[in-house]
């Protein structure tokens, strides 16, 4: 009886190997997704992909270099801007020197001509120092009689004037300077104000005198 069941179990072994062979068959030689998809759209799709990878690439490049270029031009405005204002300290402390030789020349001016030479010589010393002031940038503000400017002007005080229109510099007690566009120091200067009370209505009624004939 075993012998009879062992042999009856080996066909149905058989028959099961066969039809695992024939399905493996049959699903090599059905097509693959691979092989489904159409070569020529997919070559498309790979140009596309890589055409749009360019493009971020490009406009990655392109803002990268307007970055390097700001930077650049922002390091170079600022090395010459210390190159222009390095000497801004001494520059400072020089022109009260200046300042002082314009006061004795003025000074000596009133003395009459025995201190002529002295005048002279004072004189030269004074052109040669604004020489050098000027080489360096240094210019004089102009203060009497415009108008006054918080940015270049500094006020000491009020004048009541009917002849300067008020806000108007009408005295300067120390001459300011700049330093190519920038403030090295401001004017010391008095400001017109408009006349206020008798004086002001004096001025209004005030009549012209007739000429006699």
């Amino acid at each position: 009886m075993a012998k009879k069941r062992k042999s009856q179990d080996i066909p149905e072994q058989e028959s099961v190997t066969e039809i695992l062979e024939e399905m493996t068959a049959e699903g090599s030689t059905g097509p693959t997704t691979e092989e489904a998809v159409d070569p020529v759209a997919r070559l498309k799709n790979e140009i596309e992909a890589a055409r749009m990878e360019a493009s971020n690439n490009w406009d990655l490049y392109l803002r990268e270099r307007a970055d390097l270029e700001n930077a650049r031009k922002r390091h170079q405005r600022d090395k010459e801007d210390a190159l222009r204002f390095a000497n801004d300290r001494l520059l400072k402390e020089m022109v009260p020197v200046l300042d002082n030789l314009e006061r004795a020349v003025a000074h000596a001016e009133q003395g009459g001509d025995n201190n002529q030479g002295l005048l002279e010589g004072v004189n030269m010393t004074i052109n040669q120092f604004r020489k050098v002031l000027e080489d360096f940038g240094v210019k004089p503000i102009k203060a009497v009689g415009a108008s006054f400017d918080p940015n270049l002007h500094q006020a000491m005080g009020q004048i009541e004037s009917a002849e300067q229109a008020p806000n108007t510099v009408v005295t300067e007690f120390q001459r300011g300077y700049l330093l190519h566009d920038r403030l090295l120091r401001p004017s010391l200067v008095m400001v017109a104000k408009a006349p206020t009370g008798e004086d002001a209505a004096d001025s209004e009624t005030e009549e012209p005198t007739p000429s006699e004939e």
